[in-house]
This record gives C-alpha cells, sequence and structure tokens, in this order.
C-alpha cells in the first residue's frame, strides 16, 4: 500500500535564487524490507518512459533478485572510492553527479553515514549540494532513521540505530511517500529469503521481526506521516483563506476561563478526544475589555494540566468571545468544541444569552459539548456586563423607572402618601437609574420624574404648572443628585475598566514573558504573538540585515508592506505584523514583547562571544598547558637520541660492538618515545577538533588487545576469552595500547592483567597493575589532559595517554574510569555495548 503526501513549497523566494532548487522525494519505510528501493527503481522507469533523464548514483539492492532486475536500463553513476584504514569503501560521487546534472537522481538509503574522510558526514548532506544544484533527488529512508523516533524505536525493538536524519529534512521533501505492507506480509517476504540470507531469517523472525515490533514501527511510521499530512493541509488552507471547517482528523478545543472549573473542562475534554483518538488544544480568551482577568497561578495550574495531559495551550486577544473562540477554532480545523455551562442565571439570561448559546448558534459545523461544573450555579454577577449593554441598560431604565414609580404611586399609595411620600418614591428611582452609570440618563430619569411628580401629584394636578416653591425645589434637588451619583459611578466604573485593563495587560505580558522563561526561541515568541492577536504573519527586522525571523504566511519585509510597524526604542528593529490592526492599548503591549525578542537576539549574541572567548580561553590554556608538558618530554628523547647520534659519529673513540648495539637501542627507544608523544598529541587535536567518527563493527577483543601489544615487554598477562564488542578496531587498539602504556611506564615492577567480559548488554575490559595507585577522589583527574597523578613518577610522559583513551571510549559510545586494584594498584575499567542477535 503506498500512502502520499505532497507539499510544494514553491522553491526559494525570488531574488534570492539564481539555479532552481531541485525537488526532493522520499519513499518512507516502517522497516526494512518493505520494498522502498523497489519503489523508487519502479518510480525510476516510469520517468524513462516519460522521457525524463534518470540516472542512478546509490542504489542498494542487498542481494535482493527482484530489486536488481529494475537496475537494468537506467543509467548508473559509479560510486567514489574512498580508502580507510587499509579498507577500500564506495561511496556516492557527488562531483560526478553534478558533472553528469541529469534531471533525476537515484540515492539510496538517505540516513547512510559516510566513510571518514568523505567532505561531508552524512549522505543527506550530499543530497543537500545535489539539491541546491537544481537536480530532483528520489531517495530511501526507514521510520527508525528519523532523528525524533529515534529514541522511540529503540525502546519499541531494542536495537539502537546510530544511522539518523534530521526530520527537517524529511519534512521539507517536496513529496513523502509511505511504502506499506501488513507484518505478517513482510514476515512471510522475509521467510521466503527475499529480504535477508537463509542463514539469518530465524534469527530476524525471532527479533527485531517480531510481529510485535513491525505492528508498532508501522502505527509510527503512519502516525508521523499523518502528522506531516496535517501540517501541510494547515499550511494550503493558510495560503488558500479556507475558514470552513473540514473534517479530515478530528481536533478538540476546550475553552477555559482560567477559573475554578477550567481544569474539570479540561479533563472531560481530554475523554471526549482519547475516545476518538484525537488531538486536545485548550483555548484561553484574553477579553479586550479586560473583564475576564485570570491569575497567573490559575493559568500555571491549567498549563501544568494540559501539559501533563499532551494538550498544548494557546491564549488569544478578542472582545467578541464567542466570534474570537469559533475563529480559533476554524483556524485550526476544529471538528468539536468543549464550553462550560453558563454561571448565569435564569434571569439574567432572558436579557443575555451567554457566551455558549451564541457560540451553539454560529457553531455551524463544529460539534460542541456544553459540559456541567460545580461553578454553573454560582448566578449571574452584574460586573460582568459590558459598557454598551449598561449604558443601552441605563437608557432603558431612564424612561421605564420613573413610569414604574408613577404607576405605583398612583394607583396604589396616592390614598395614603402626601407630596412629600411620593418624591420620595421617585427619588428612589432617580436613585437607581444613576446607579447604573451615565449623567445623560441620570439627568433625563429626574426630567421625567419632576415633570411626572408636578403633573400627576403636584396642585393643580393634571398641569404642567408648578404652584408651589416645593415642587421647583423637589425638581431640582432630584436632579442635582442624579447628576452626583451618576458621576461618582462614571468615575468609579472608569477607575474599574482601567484596572481590568491593566490586568489585562498584565496578563498578557505574563504570557509572553512566560514564553521566553520557558525556553522559547525568537520564532516561537513571534509565533505566539501571531496566534494571540490572530495575524496573519509576524516578522522581526532590522535595518542593516533585514528580516532576522518571521513566521505565518508571506510576512512582511519592510515597515511598507505591514499592516502594523512598531519600532524598537534604539530604532534599529522594527516589529512587523499582517493582520488587523491591533487596537493602542495591544501596541503597548507589542513594543515590550518587541524588545523581548531584541533581547533574545542580543542574548543570542553575548552568548555567542561568551562562547568564542570560552574557547580562546581554553585554547589558550591548553596551548600553555602543551608548552609546559612537552618542553621537557621533547627534549629527552631527542637529547638522548642527539647524544646516541653523535657518539657513533665520532671518529675519536671506537665502540666495540656491544656499546654501537646499546647507543642504537637508546637511539631507537628515543625515537617511540617521540613517536608515542605525537601521535598522542594529533590524538588529541583530532578529538578536540570533533573530527573522530567511529566505525562500530563486531570486534573481537583477542585479535584487537594482541595486536595492542605488539612490542610490549613480557610483563603482560592477556584473558579475553572470546568476548566481542560493538567498537571501531583502529580505536580500540589505540584505547589498549595507551592504557597498557600507563600502566607499564607508571608501574614497571608489578604484573599487568588484561582481561575482559560480557556483562548483560556490555563488555567490560580491564587493565589492572600493582603500583602504587593514585590518592582517592582524584579517579575523575585522571583522564584529564596534562595530568599527573599517584600512579605514575614525574619525569616522563606528557599526560595525555589516558584522556586520549577516554577520548576514544566516548565516540565509541562507551565509558572509561579508574579504580583501585585489590591488594593494591590501579585498574583501568573500559565498557562497550555488546553486539546484538542480529545487526540491521
Amino acid at each position: 500500500m503506498l500512502v502520499r503526501w505532497r507539499m510544494d513549497d514553491g522553491g526559494v523566494s525570488a531574488g534570492h535564487e539564481h539555479t532552481k532548487r531541485g525537488e526532493l522525494r522520499i519513499y518512507l519505510g516502517a522497516a526494512p524490507g518493505v520494498g522502498k528501493t523497489y519503489a523508487m527503481l519502479g518510480e525510476a522507469h516510469r520517468r524513462l518512459g516519460r522521457g525524463t533523464d534518470v540516472v542512478a548514483a546509490v542504489v542498494e539492492t542487498h542481494g535482493r533478485r527482484h530489486t536488481a532486475e529494475l537496475l537494468d536500463g537506467i543509467e548508473a553513476i559509479p560510486p567514489r572510492t574512498v580508502e580507510y584504514r587499509g579498507s577500500q569503501f564506495a561511496e556516492l560521487d557527488v562531483e560526478a553527479v553534478l558533472r553528469r546534472h541529469p534531471a533525476v537522481v537515484l540515492v539510496d538509503e538517505l540516513a547512510h553515514t559516510n566513510t571518514p574522510g568523505s567532505k561531508n558526514h552524512k549522505r543527506w548532506e550530499d543530497v543537500e549540494e545535489i539539491l541546491d544544484a537544481g537536480i530532483t533527488v528520489i531517495s530511501t529512508v526507514n521510520v527508525q532513521h528519523l532523528e525524533s523516533l529515534n529514541d522511540v524505536v529503540e525502546q519499541i525493538t531494542g536495537i539502537v540505530q546510530r544511522e539518523t536524519v534530521p526530520d527537517a529534512i524529511v519534512r521539507g521533501a517536496a513529496q513523502v511517500e509511505l511504502v506499506d505492507i501488513t507484518p505478517e506480509a513482510l514476515r512471510r517476504r522475509l521467510s521466503h529469503g527475499n529480504v535477508y540470507g537463509p542463514e539469518k531469517v530465524d534469527a530476524a523472525l525471532s527479533n527485531y521481526f517480531r510481529r510485535g515490533n513491525l505492528t508498532a514501527l508501522r502505527e509510527i511510521a503512519l502516525l508521523w506521516l499523518a502528522d506531516q499530512v496535517d501540517a501541510a493541509l494547515a499550511k494550503y488552507r493558510a495560503e488558500n483563506h479556507i475558514t470552513d471547517t473540514w473534517e479530515a482528523r478530528e481536533r478538540v478545543v476546550v475553552a477555559v476561563t482560567g477559573g475554578p472549573e477550567s481544569e474539570t473542562l479540561v479533563r472531560r475534554a481530554c475523554r471526549i478526544a482519547s475516545k476518538s483518538s484525537a488531538e486536545l488544544v485548550v483555548v484561553h480568551v484574553v477579553r479586550g475589555d479586560g473583564l475576564s482577568g485570570v491569575s497567573a497561578p490559575q493559568m500555571g495550574k491549567v498549563r501544568e494540566l494540559a501539559t501533563s495531559l499532551g494538550a498544548s495551550l494557546h491564549s488569544i486577544v478578542g472582545d467578541d468571545v464567542p466570534t474570537t473562540l469559533l475563529e480559533f477554532a476554524r483556524e485550526m480545523n476544529a471538528t468539536q468544541l468543549v464550553l462550560g455551562t453558563s454561571r448565569r442565571s435564569r434571569w439574567a439570561r432572558i436579557f443575555d444569552e451567554g457566551i455558549g448559546a451564541t457560540t451553539v448558534q454560529q457553531s455551524e459545523k463544529i460539534d460542541v459539548h456544553m459540559v456541567t461544573h460545580e461553578e454553573a450555579t454560582r448566578g449571574f454577577r452584574f460586573g460582568a456586563t459590558t459598557p454598551n449593554r449598561r449604558r443601552a441598560l441605563s437608557w432603558i431604565a431612564a424612561v421605564a423607572v420613573p413610569s414604574i414609580a408613577c404607576a405605583v404611586a398612583y394607583l396604589l399609595l396616592d390614598r395614603y402618601l402626601d407630596l412629600g411620600g411620593e418624591s420620595a418614591i421617585f427619588f428612589v428611582g432617580v436613585l437607581f437609574v444613576a446607579l447604573l452609570g451615565g449623567i445623560a440618563p441620570a439627568a433625563v430619569s429626574a426630567l421625567i420624574s419632576g415633570l411626572l411628580l408636578n403633573y400627576f401629584f403636584a396642585d393643580p394636578r393634571f398641569s404642567l404648572t408648578i404652584a408651589e416653591p416645593d415642587s421647583f425645589v423637589t425638581v431640582v434637588v432630584m436632579l442635582m443628585v442624579a447628576v452626583a451619583v451618576a458621576a461618582l459611578v462614571d468615575r468609579a466604573a472608569r477607575r474599574t475598566r482601567e484596572a481590568q485593563q491593566a490586568s489585562r495587560d498584565a496578563e498578557l505580558l505574563a504570557l509572553f514573558a512566560g514564553s521566553v522563561l520557558r525556553g522559547a526561541d525568537l520564532p516561537a515568541l513571534l509565533e505566539r504573538v501571531r496566534e494571540t492577536y490572530s495575524q496573519r504573519a509576524v516578522s522581526l527586522v532590522q535595518g542593516s540585515t533585514g528580516v532576522v525571523a518571521a513566521v505565518g504566511t508571506e510576512p512582511p519585509e519592510s515597515a511598507e508592506s505591514a499592516d502594523t510597524a512598531l519600532e524598537v526604542e534604539d530604532g534599529d528593529y522594527w516589529l512587523l505584523l499582517a493582520g488587523e490592526m491591533p487596537q493602542g492599548r495591544d501596541r503597548r503591549v507589542l513594543a515590550v514583547v518587541a524588545n523581548q525578542a531584541v533581547g533574545l537576539i542580543r542574548q543570542r549574541q553575548l552568548a555567542e562571544e561568551a562562547s568564542k572567548a570560552t574557547a580562546l580561553a581554553e585554547a589558550d590554556r591548553l596551548r600553555r598547558s602543551l608548552l609546559a608538558a612537552v618542553s621537557h618530554d621533547l627534549r629527552t628523547p631527542l637529547a638522548a637520541a642527539k647524544a646516541a647520534v653523535s657518539s657513533l659519529r665520532s671518529d675519536d673513540v671506537e665502540f666495540s660492538p656491544s656499546d654501537t648495539a646499546e647507543l642504537l637501542a637508546t637511539v631507537e627507544e628515543s625515537v617511540d618515545q617521540l613517536t608515542a608523544l605525537v601521535g598522542n598529541l594529533l590524538d588529541s587535536s583530532r578529538l578536540a577538533a570533533g573530527v573522530v567518527r567511529p566505525r562500530l563493527r563486531r570486534v573481537y577483543l583477542d585479535e584487537v588487545v594482541h595486536r595492542a601489544l605488539v612490542g610490549a615487554s613480557n610483563a603482560v598477562e592477556v584473558d579475553v576469552g572470546d568476548a566481542v564488542a560493538m567498537a571501531d578496531a583502529g580505536l580500540l587498539e589505540r584505547v589498549v595500547a595507551n592504557v597498557v602504556d600507563n600502566a607499564l611506564r607508571y608501574a614497571p615492577n608489578s604484573i599487568v592483567r588484561v582481561k575482559a567480559a560480557q556483562v548483560g548488554d556490555r563488555v567490560v575490559i580491564t587493565v589492572a597493575d600493582e603500583g602504587p595507585g593514585i590518592a582517592r577522589g582524584s579517579e575523575d583527574q585522571l583522564f584529564d589532559a596534562f595530568q599527573r597523578l599517584g600512579d605514575r613518577d614525574n619525569t616522563s610522559g606528557v599526560g595525555l595517554g589516558l584522556s586520549v583513551a577516554r577520548g576514544f571510549v566516548e565516540a565509541m559510545g562507551g565509558t572509561i574510569s579508574a579504580t583501585d586494584t585489590p591488594g593494591g594498584g590501579l585498574t583501568i575499567v573500559v565498557e562497550l555495548a555488546a553486539p546484538k542477535e542480529i545487526s540491521l
């Protein structure tokens, strides 16, 4: 079964390309033997049939007859031969491919590690060069070689895959095609001898190719490819401005307020998502009016819970919560939305349906789940009413309350009250309107109340004539009280809104600052800004160098091309946004975020400068240590060799044959010392430069140890049996030679014993002497460069032998340590990996 994903990235942007970059097509497999190479060759023949210029640079048939037959008719570019440690290795000849410059080239096994001495360390780096030349590359890779899945595959199969390829290389391919086959079919193919030779079939079926392993690897491959398809779909929807929900994959969005009920909603949404194997997304809408502020500790609990459940948490800004929430859900291509039931009372819902009801009405294709919680019965809070709704309510009350007060006083209480009592009823109504807020509604209410009071209750009744001064004073006092109370209410409401907006700004600043503190890099911070303010793209631009970082679709490259441009304080950087223009208070927050972004850049620059300074200081320290160490160790053998040679060339003295032989032995010993010293210095420089590239294979320790001990004295006893380790034979030989040389040099009168044995999945090699040993607590310092501790004298040796040994052992994935020898002396312990039953 072939599952295909294609994502055209459009190549390099205009203005930056001279040669159009070639396309990379990858055949992805869940395990060896599924037919990746076979599918690649089949595609090559299809292209040849269409007249395309196709050549094969690297095709690994692994002895499979049907695969090898497909090579007929395809032009092959001979591989380049690389010599390493006396052996010849065939590698991809990049230069030959570039000279031939075909339209399409076949390069098998993308994760392959090149032989030391090649231009590039990895084959995918060779492929990058070919793609940059405008040549299309068709390649193959198994899912276990993807860097992000390497540890997961090791946990399932028990086998460490040391050849990996970065996920970004595979994700950047124009087309990824999954070559899929059922575990049963692959095992049948294996048992028929179509994958490995007959001698390997039984071991493979009982180890790596167990049915459970293959099923897990198949699921991993399908899920990884599904994630890439989902990312490609999101990119396509963004580029084509598609907002309708496409139910290609279940995705559940749960909206939280940060209140006590948030954790209940997240857990309930997680159960809903798990039933359909859906992705869970948690979103918090920060109200633009600041009415829904929430403390950082509350959101911190929600964030911890979301992380523990494998969900992502997003914060977005919007005045209209239902609209903002649904826009986010559609952008995420969500299929289900989870909300908490309203806290509003039944009476409050008469005037305002609430967020939940409005969201349900506007949700269209998105399914909405309403989840009950304990906070749902708390009731309606008047302070939660928006300012626009309160203003409309005030104007309605300005007319309705005086009318109600008049009806109550005239129909029910007129026979019991005089004008003073009736005036009090109107006063209460005016105060109620004033408390709703708004000076104008309160003044209108006072005027209407005064007119109704004078018309219906003051003599002469049913006339607007003011005959008594008391009536005039009553109207004026009501007007003054109404205006005064309304002014106080408005002032308090304004201060409350300012405090709420400040709380909102603080929440947003805490959001962005928290992202930085949690280790977000510059692109992650810009992505957080883009998402929070619903922008199409965000970029940070420096005046002299252009775009420093950008996220989103078609990010602006200059202030003129941006919808919103914010200048950072120093004037050298600009934060550019493409999308709806943020409000004034949001611009203040964005200005702070822009400074944080610039701070990240400067922090990175300072870290790089500090790293360079540290490297220079370390290099200078090593240089001084080296000069101090070798000043003696070079002079001693040189002086001995010089003296011996000068004596032999002297015409004044005639030496006997025994004296001549002794002088020649002195020359040979001095040269051997110089050779060992120079070798260790070169190895130390290779380790420092990071150019040691071990090639791990099955190594028989008996052969390696005896090669390392050629020329050693008879004071070395070897007992390694038939132990086998996964190691680089050349490097392990140097390790054994250096450790044994250290023991012989500094414990010359003792027996040195070399032993090896397999313990579990490790092979332990010990080199023990019976010398004076080292001081307790200095075991780790023993392996530092230019150290001379205890178990040696201070008259010879530059102190690099054990340092080089440690570097080589660690490069092979092993460990080296020192301990006391029972009865006195020093024991060096080297641990390496033992080979698996089957090597893939």
